[in-house]
């Protein structure tokens, strides 16, 4: 009996444990929308990274490790040579405080890409947060 008891426990423990998928917020713009995600909902979504990172800020002010590309923000358009040809392929951006990347978002959406992330507040609000930069 205490054998099940703790088999029972365990799998209740377990899957209290099991992180839940992020949603972000959406935001709406021409053509489509993205999702907004905080620091928080980013470092949970590296843990089982399924997206292309792409850092959008100029000049170079540091990366999130895990980091893939490094494409200008007012150049993303011009480097579609670089991303998915899966227009549906998940794409997550960042900047330094979020203003860049939004700009970029809003141009994947309305290049066709249809599954387009940013994170909220950039690096900054990843700093914050208390999680680490790469110089």
């Amino acid at each position: 009996m205490r054998r099940i008891t703790f088999l029972i426990l365990s799998v209740i423990l377990l899957a209290g444990c099991q992180s839940k998928p992020v949603s972000g917020e959406t935001i709406s713009v021409a053509g489509g929308s993205y999702q907004n995600v905080t620091a928080k909902e980013l470092n949970s979504m590296l843990k089982s990274k399924d997206f292309v990172f792409i850092n959008v800020h100029i000049p170079f002010a540091g990366n999130i490790a895990g980091t893939d590309l490094s494409i200008a923000y007012d150049q993303i358009g011009q480097n579609l040579s670089q991303l998915p040809a899966d227009k549906s392929a998940k794409i997550l951006l960042y900047c330094r405080s979020g203003r860049m990347s939004a700009i970029a978002a809003e141009e994947l959406v309305s290049l066709g890409y249809n599954n387009v992330w940013n994170l909220d507040g950039g690096m900054d609000t990843w700093a914050q947060a208390g999680y680490k930069l790469e110089k």
